[in-house]
């Protein structure tokens, strides 16, 4: 299992464009992977999963993965985190 830690810096935080994105973005993977914000964890590949989190910008979330492709997962949300202004490493 691998994960990264992210603190949002877009403006409207993780909602339908954002949230949109990393939905794509990772659901060619065939490993799981998952969103945790707070203390709610949801599948990161679940757009109505994503949303519901209501991540607003400053917040800090972390993604986790776990399977075949897990590194190349992370790999792709903290490439779409920074090249689409969503968020950064923390």
């Amino acid at each position: 299992m691998m994960e990264k830690t992210f603190k949002i810096t877009s403006p409207v935080g993780l909602h339908a464009r954002p949230s949109t994105v990393l939905v794509a973005g990772v659901t060619p993977f065939a490993s799981v992977i998952q969103i945790k914000y707070k203390d709610k964890t949801v599948n990161l590949k679940s757009i109505l999963g994503v949303m519901s989190l209501g991540v607003s910008e400053g917040e800090v979330i972390t993604i986790k993965a776990e399977g075949s492709d897990e590194e190349a997962a992370i790999a792709k949300v903290a490439e779409l985190m920074i090249s689409e202004g969503l968020g950064q490493e923390c």
